[in-house]
């Protein structure tokens, strides 16, 4: 039984999720205790729940603790299988959150994974969908991987109502290692999108964001995603925002009351700025979630990052836990963060 300290780092959600994908791909036990002990609302959440789930699901694992609040949780799992299933988060909890606990497993599971997932897509706190297809999942084709997403419907804060489809074939083989180059053109390619607002928005964001990158010197092919409906349904919110990507660095803003179009436009140009103006390979988001996949990897793996952020050090933590033979090699050096495996 593996015990891990859900308070460590930044005590979030990402602890759960590795650790419960580990300790099925491990098989091994874990027991997690003061789960988000120091967040204004500890314990789980609702699209933790749903994420465990669907893993116990895949694994036909047995949970004990798993209810709304709980700050202890022990699970078990068992045989890993593929599974067709249709997974509702209910609220705008983030379909590319719970897919970060889910999409390791099916890759060492018996069989294809296929669902259908409901929930919010472009969201606070969690990948936008648009970054998770053209950043991180392109990072894992380049792994072995083989994983097709298709976006449905978009689901905003806070009634969620979006639909993604995906199909997880199992690996062929072993995992690879990953090793980045710094992309050599100059084009920021993107999504600005909307429902239940007017187009203008979307055409406002992106244009403030082509500003942005103009000049910086970078070129824009920045697609408008807006769905004309002003039909309220009450299964989703009206809502928007834009995704830019570039190699493996992505930047991203949401719309929301009383914001400007052009302010969410410039801060998503900023933020993947932010990460072109280094020599780092990744952007600090990816880097965090591709941990665990390095570190399952049968050859070694070489990321350069900008900075070393608290969720990246956490993932480290507990990937540590189940993994005892693998060691993260972490060099300092100007701009960047060379992490080795």
């Amino acid at each position: 039984m593996i015990e891990i300290d859900g308070s460590f780092g930044e005590g979030g959600g990402q602890i759960i999720r590795t650790a419960i994908a580990l300790a099925a791909i491990t098989g091994q036990s874990v027991t997690i205790h003061k789960i988000r002990a120091n967040r204004p609302n500890p314990g789980l959440a609702a699209q933790h729940l749903h994420a465990v789930k669907a893993v116990e699901l895949l694994s036909r694992g047995r949970t004990s603790g798993l209810e709304l609040h709980s700050q202890n949780l022990t699970f078990q799992p068992g045989d890993l299988k593929g599974i067709h299933a249709e997974l509702n988060i209910g609220t705008a909890g983030s379909i590319t959150l719970l897919l970060q606990c889910l999409i390791p497993v099916a890759l060492f599971a018996e069989g294809e994974t296929v669902l259908k997932v409901v929930g919010g897509t472009d969201v606070r706190w969690a990948p936008p969908i648009d970054y998770y297809v053209n950043v991180f999942l392109k990072a894992l084709r380049e792994m072995g991987c083989d994983i097709r997403l298709a976006l449905k419907q978009r689901g905003y804060y806070p009634r969620g109502g979006g639909i993604v489809e995906v199909k997880i074939n199992p690996l062929e083989g072993d995992l690879r290692g990953f090793k980045p180059r710094e992309d050599k053109t100059d084009v920021v390619r993107g999504v600005s999108h909307s429902w239940g607002v007017p187009i203008h928005v979307s055409e406002r964001q992106a244009r403030a964001a082509t500003e942005v990158l103009n000049d910086s010197g970078y070129s824009t092919e920045i697609d408008i995603d807006a769905d004309l409906s002003r039909n309220r349904l009450k299964s989703r919110s009206p809502g928007s925002g834009i995704t830019l990507w570039l190699g493996y660095k992505g930047g991203s803003a949401l719309g929301k009351p009383g914001r400007k179009a052009e302010q969410v436009g410039e801060e998503a140009a900023h933020e993947i700025l932010n990460e072109l103006n280094t020599r780092a390979t990744v952007d600090i988001h990816l880097a965090d979630q591709l941990i665990p996949y390095i570190a399952l990897a049968k050859n070694g793996s070489e990321l350069k990052v900008r900075e070393m952020t608290e969720h990246l050090k956490t993932n480290m933590y507990v990937t540590e836990q189940f993994l005892t033979d693998i060691h993260f090699d972490i060099v300092k050096d100007a701009d960047v963060i060379t992490i080795r495996r």
